[in-house]
């Protein structure tokens, strides 16, 4: 915590204590940048937060993660993190039944998915040579360079989908559901690019939750830190490119800003800066006497036949987010929440797993309107964030509102504040800036 006799100076100021900040925070530490994190809430991790209940580690948001994530690999302080994959494949709930998708993720692995189950119902993937095509398809995507993604032309997700010679069912009963999910985007208006790229990673690694609740990851990217370096429950009231006034402690003199924050609150600090659109999500998590027969496999709903989007058995996922014994269910609504909430999902629920709900109990049911940055057509992937010299922005609203997406605005903000200090040199050597005159 700051003190009164604390040197209130600091080389780079970052406002806001998720993900992005605290990527940056480590790159400008690294090379030898003094940098203190303020953050206004009690805790580190913005909208990757956990809740503990009786036992239950309960995301708020819960966004779902690629393994292939290549910022999860490199980003410093994250080595020691454990992620619980799902199982291979989604189940996918279309007219009444529940179809298990298998790893469409390469055409044999598709073709061999769907052989096995010859005598089965189609719909809502079609036959083996559908299957097959759409493991083709994303092979290919999986292999395709980032940068010819970003030189298609930038349409909405769902009409792009529909040019690309896939069968309409299959764009409809597993494409369709399966973004929705990734992207918080129940009516895929968001950029095909943007869509493009996350298709990518689902077909590069599997689906995946960091091991023992979403706040994990911003705990241990906070950990590796300097001791010292964050300071929580500092509500800043103000700030410029020299300073930041706080309600707690007064002023703290900087050379350079980085407003690390969600874009509303980028936007009360920085009047002007421009905000994007957003998805609100709303993510309930139930307990039940027993787990519904799923496994550990993401279950998405083709038919938008209810509120909910996505749902999970997560304690088979990660065992570690329920006491010893006991069931979690985590299931996502996208879009304004319906009125009864917790009825209508359980209702909802029960159709979907095939199995009642009336004695599944409500632990926690959490909304924010804000959850996931729009990002309709056309959308700069890497929108600046170096507003002037000395003020920049970063976060998911800069690049793609996923984790990679946050992680990497990090990463690309602290590049440009050190070559506005002119810090251009091997980390490791040691230098420091000199001090502040």
């Amino acid at each position: 915590m700051l003190t009164a006799d604390t040197a209130h100076h600091a080389d780079v100021v970052v406002i806001g204590a998720g993900i992005a900040g605290l990527t940056a925070a480590h790159q400008l530490i690294s090379a030898g940048v003094d940098t203190c994190v303020l953050e206004a809430a009690p805790r580190v991790g913005g909208r990757m937060a956990t809740d503990e209940t009786d036992g239950f580690r309960l995301d708020r948001t819960g966004p779902l993660l690629s393994s292939s994530y290549p910022e999860l690999r490199t980003a410093p302080g994250l080595g020691s993190l454990a992620l619980r994959e799902f199982a291979p494949g989604v189940l996918v709930h279309s007219q009444g039944r529940r179809y298990r998708s298998g790893d469409v993720r390469s055409a044999r692995g598709a073709l061999r998915a769907a052989r096995s189950r010859s005598g089965a119902p189609r719909a809502p993937l079609g036959g083996a040579i559908e299957q097959a095509r759409l493991g083709a398809w994303l092979s290919r995507l999986a292999t395709t360079p980032a940068s010819r993604i970003l030189a298609r032309p930038d349409l909405p997700a769902l009409d792009a989908l529909s040019a690309r010679g896939l069968p309409p069912r299959t764009v409809d009963g597993f494409l369709r559901p399966l973004l929705a999910a990734l992207l918080s985007d129940p009516v895929l208006a968001t950029s095909s690019r943007c869509a493009d790229l996350v298709l990518r990673s689902y077909a590069r690694g599997g689906l995946c939750v960091p091991e023992g609740g979403a706040s994990a990851l911003p705990e241990l990217l906070a950990a590796a830190l300097p001791a010292g370096t964050v300071r929580t429950g500092v509500h800043v009231t103000g700030a410029d490119i020299t300073s930041v006034r706080t309600k707690e402690h007064g002023e703290l003199s900087c050379r350079s800003l980085l407003l690390a924050t969600g874009a509303g609150a980028a936007a009360e600090l920085l009047p002007g800066l421009r905000t994007p659109d957003f998805h609100p999500v709303t993510v309930l998590h139930h307990t039940a006497p027993a787990p519904p027969p799923t496994g550990a496999r993401l279950l998405l709903d083709a038919d938008r036949s209810g509120p909910v989007s996505h749902t999970a058995v997560m304690s088979a996922v990660d065992p570690s987010r329920a006491p010893l014994g006991r069931t979690l269910i985590t299931s996502t609504v996208l879009g304004p929440p319906p009125p009864d909430l917790d009825r209508t999902v359980r209702s909802h629920l029960a159709t979907l797993y095939g199995t009642p709900t009336h004695d599944w109990e409500l632990l926690a049911a959490t909304h924010d309107p804000e959850a996931a940055p729009a990002m309709a057509p056309p959308h700069d992937l890497r929108r600046p964030v170096r507003v002037l010299a000395g003020l920049y922005v970063c976060g998911d609203h800069r690049d793609t509102s996923t984790v990679q997406g946050a992680l990497h605005s990090g990463r690309r903000a602290a590049a440009a504040i050190l070559a506005d200090l002119g810090v251009r040199r091997n980390p490791a050597d040691g230098t420091a800036l000199p001090a502040a005159a």
